[in-house]
């Protein structure tokens, strides 16, 4: 895996990760010119199924000010996701299980520069859950600065 261009902390938080996959995303020139300026936003970006595809919503790729009109994209347009079937069979049964989501967490560039997106198939975390992944995130940090101390 290449350099991270954007990623989704927050799906960390609001959701227990169970299985991540690696797909390809179909774009236009200017959508890839977008990501390598670093003009990525997957925070309230999601994957939805239609029609036995994957695509994903919502996820904001800023254009550059050289992009010209006519060439230019629609910044939190639909993006097709390119998977095998037997990943897309195995996320359509998770999603039809009881709260069960496909949230992306990362987009980069592979060795062959080409432009991935690591998503996975997530279940939504409890108010009680997030409170406790807090407390043990602020006792790691308590041990590791009294470690730091001595």
């Amino acid at each position: 895996m290449g350099e991270v261009y954007a990623q989704n902390r927050k799906a960390y938080h609001d959701y227990f990760i169970e299985e991540k996959f690696e797909a390809g995303l179909v774009l236009s020139g200017s959508e890839v010119k977008g990501i390598r300026a670093k003009r990525v936003n997957l925070k309230d970006s999601f994957i939805r199924m239609v029609g036995g595809e994957a695509f994903l919503f919502n996820a904001h790729i800023g254009r550059l000010e050289t992009t010209h009109h006519y060439y230019a994209h629609e910044e939190r347009g639909s993006r097709k996701l390119l998977l095998h079937k037997q990943e897309i069979q195995k996320m359509i049964k998770a999603v039809t299980r009881d709260g069960y989501t496909i949230v992306p967490l990362q987009l980069y560039f592979n060795a062959r520069n080409i432009v991935k997106i690591q998503i996975a198939i997530a279940k939504g975390k409890q108010l009680h859950d997030k409170r406790q992944d807090l407390k043990e995130k602020d006792m790691k940090r308590d041990i590791e600065r009294a470690k730091k101390d001595f």
